[in-house]
């Protein structure tokens, strides 16, 4: 019974997936902000975050990068985005301790379309979201203190990478807190699944700038009449205004959100219920508004360790309030039978600007043919890459002028250079521009700021290409050899370009780290899948 339940839950959050992401489920590729996907992405050594920006798409581009060698990338990115809502809506339900089908859809439903999963979609966040919707089987398997099961239950927030795992650990500490012993099984399991993108950023700590302007750029924001840290309890409040669905935050809509809100947690509290999942939601809501509330303490702790910076974005830590919402909502779904069916429909009816992709704002596009011709020519005589503009986010006309991390560092092989140092702004009209993070982006910084013509310039820095969007500026490049030009993407050759020597950190330390995850997700299987979601786990003394 329990594994048709499971089974109808994964089926609705299927369709939920399909409803959120619309228009994106046609060829192409959805690019929006952080989600960048490229057709024949190619192992690097930026793809294990050896260069380039430190490793936040660490192992998330790597397993991206093996699954598009087994289908194409754009179909790899479709299922991914699919298997978040059905993940979400599916774990979600086993939370629910009741035997009837409706309930644990409710929850399902609640926790797979919400503001929270609205926004970091928008924001192309998705190896987040994959771990957020585990992060319920994360609850259940901590809650047992089954630390094989835990390790299977963190897969995907191990794919996420560092803020997936970053959210996942809080609530697996909690969780499972039974003492000494059982916290440090705990971290342990987190520290084997975390070593893929943990031992690159150590072995890069000294590189990496501690910027403490982001608390600032990052700090959640009102999205809702009920300023940030009500936002926050209703699970939006994130840092980039343009994020925010449309229709959302209107004072009804608003109001009622708090109601459901203020419902499912009283409903949570006096059900059935995994006592420490509260502590982690109340830990994570802390964490979400210290940007808000202490942005001192925030800037006082990056300066003292840049692994604080984690916390910049703190909104991303609502995600633990979020299972206790669904959960709850479920359970009161539970207590009153007639509440069903406006319990199912009710998310959908209060976050209308999810659907159809989020009002086609994240609709599949192809790149351009002048892009393909530039990888030829780049695979075929190598060498470095410059990219101009000078900026990190693109507005590119084929991508309908929405905003993108730049996808060329991925799309072209080889060694690419951009600007990643992003530029956010902030009320006020202001703009915080943040440090890059590339130190061969440092180290060209000024030069490409200065005016300067660049053509010898860069050559001399080993830099052997220059990439340019079509009609932009190229009087600094005289000199330069135009091999690639259309009405989308430059390519110029530098002459006389010297062969770069970039201190790269040791790539065995990685290997290693990578087969000891695999290893430790090889003794998680162990655990029979009937086993990994079986419901109402019990209840913490």
């Amino acid at each position: 019974m329990r594994g048709r339940h499971t089974a109808a839950a994964a089926g609705t959050g299927l369709v939920l997936g399909a409803l959120a992401v619309g228009p994106g489920l046609a060829p192409g590729f959805v690019l929006s902000y952080d989600m960048v996907f490229v057709p024949h992405p190619v192992f690097s050594r930026a793809t294990f975050g050896l260069t380039g920006m430190l490793p936040r798409h660490v192992p998330s581009d790597a397993v991206v990068t093996a699954l598009s060698h087994l289908a194409p990338a754009d179909l790899v990115q479709k299922a991914i985005l699919l298997a978040i809502f059905v993940l979400a809506c599916a774990s979600a339900s086993t939370l629910v301790p009741s035997e009837r089908l409706l309930p644990r859809l409710a929850a399902g439903v609640v926790y797979a379309w919400n503001p929270f999963v609205a926004e970091r979609l928008l924001l192309g966040q998705w190896a987040l979201l994959l771990g957020y919707a585990g992060l319920p089987l994360v609850v259940t398997a901590a809650a047992r203190g089954d630390h094989r099961r835990l390790a299977l239950a963190l897969l995907p927030a191990a794919v996420g990478g560092f803020a997936a795992l970053a959210v996942s650990g809080l609530v697996a500490l909690t969780v499972g807190w039974r003492g000494a012993r059982s916290l440090l099984a705990t971290a342990a399991v987190l520290l084997l699944v975390a070593l893929p993108w943990l031992v690159p950023s150590l072995l890069r700590v000294s590189s990496a700038p501690a910027d403490a302007a982001g608390v600032a750029a990052f700090a959640a924001r009102a999205d809702t009449p009920f300023g940030a840290l009500g936002s926050l309890l209703l699970l939006g409040g994130a840092w980039n205004a343009e994020t925010v669905p449309g229709g959302y935050g209107g004072l009804l809509t608003a109001l009622i959100w708090l109601l459901v809100v203020a419902v499912a947690v009283v409903a949570y509290a006096r059900g059935d219920r995994i006592r420490g999942l509260v502590v982690a939601a109340a830990a994570g809501l802390v964490l979400a508004s210290l940007g808000v509330v202490a942005p001192g303490v925030l800037r006082g702790a990056i300066g003292l360790w840049s692994g604080f910076a984690l916390l910049r974005d703190g909104q991303q830590f609502v995600a633990p309030l979020a299972v206790l919402v669904a959960a709850g909502a479920g359970m009161a779904v539970g207590r009153l039978p007639g509440w069903v069916a406006p319990a199912l429909l009710l998310p959908l009816l209060l976050l209308p600007g999810l659907a159809w992709g989020a009002g086609g704002r994240l609709r599949a596009v192809h790149y351009p043919a002048d892009w393909a011709r530039a990888r030829t020519v780049v695979a075929a005589d190598p060498g470095d890459v410059l990219v101009l503009p000078w900026e990190a986010y693109r507005g590119y006309p084929w991508n309908g002028e929405r905003r993108v991390l730049d996808p060329l560092p991925r799309f072209l092989p080889g060694r690419v250079i951009v600007n990643d140092g992003v530029r956010v702004a902030v009320p006020g009209g202001r703009a915080i521009d943040l440090a890059a993070e590339d130190p061969r982006a440092r180290e060209l910084d000024a030069l490409v700021r200065s005016g300067a013509p660049l053509t010898a310039a860069l050559a001399a820095h080993g830099v052997r290409y220059v990439a340019i969007d079509a009609g932009a500026p190229d009087s600094r490049l005289a000199g330069a050899e135009r091999v690639v030009s259309g009405p989308d993407l430059a390519l110029y050759r530098l002459p006389g370009a010297v062969q770069a020597h970039e201190a790269h950190p040791a790539q065995l330390p990685v290997y290693i780290a990578w087969f000891i995850t695999f290893v430790t997700f090889i003794w998680s299987v162990r655990v029979p899948t009937s086993n990994l979601v079986e419901t109402s786990p019990p209840e913490e003394s």
